[in-house]
């Protein structure tokens, strides 16, 4: 069984002098060039206080393991590593993902960290957090949890479209408290030229054209009663 781990923490910065560079700034050829820069204190979250433990976890399962590791807010999935976790999963380089906790796969949201878990799930990837029994995708509560996602998940999305439609409707009556009409502008032309023009044998696309405004609007337009 082959398994990710994929840890995530804040970026993490160096403190000597007034360097300042972050530690995945050693990336790259002559990164330590830098002068003054010991590149050995750095503040912030350190990825080893999650790597041990799930180094260790992932040894006791025999489970052959990945890397992947994110010095970046889980608040969005630009993230490096995050990215290039999913493309291994979609091509099946492993079995699981292992986090140390949820929040460390995402902080996005409710929505968005049960569809990326949705996603592993299509891939036939699985899925364990460390530090969270419940949530998990393997062992006897893995059905239960798989069960649990799909549920939030819908719910969460109907609660979304829910605050969606009220953020829409509080501003459309801000904008009629203030003298505003909210939706389109209704469109202004002639209806009786229009129905005249129509009655003498024009096509809808001829009169359309002749009146300035869509075959739709002036479908629409003639129907209702004069």
């Amino acid at each position: 069984m082959r398994a990710a781990i994929y840890a995530r923490v804040s970026k993490e910065t160096c403190t000597v002098k007034a360097c300042g560079h972050l530690k995945t700034d050693h990336a790259g050829a002559g990164c330590c060039q830098r002068a003054g820069c010991a590149c050995s204190r750095y503040e912030g979250q350190d990825a080893e206080n999650q790597l041990l433990e799930l180094r260790r976890y992932a040894h006791a399962q025999r489970w052959e393991s990945l890397e992947y590791i994110d010095y970046e807010t889980g608040k969005h999935s630009d993230r490096d590593a995050f990215r290039a976790l999913f493309v291994d999963a979609s091509r099946r380089r492993f079995d699981v993902v292992l986090v140390w906790a949820l929040d460390r796969l995402s902080r996005e949201g409710i929505l968005s960290t049960l569809q990326h878990l949705k996603r592993l799930k299509e891939y036939g990837v699985g899925f364990e957090s460390y530090s969270e029994a419940w949530a998990r995708s393997t062992g006897p509560l893995g059905e239960l949890f798989v069960e649990l996602m799909t549920a939030v998940t819908a719910w969460a999305a109907q609660q979304e479209r829910v605050r969606i439609s009220e953020r829409t409707k509080a501003g459309l009556a801000r904008a009629r408290a203030a003298g505003r009409v909210g939706g389109r502008r209704a469109t202004v032309f002639d209806r009786a030229k229009a129905r005249k023009l129509r009655d003498s044998g024009l096509s809808w696309r001829k009169v359309a054209g002749k009146m300035g405004v869509s075959q739709t609007t002036l479908r629409d337009a003639l129907r209702r009663p004069k």
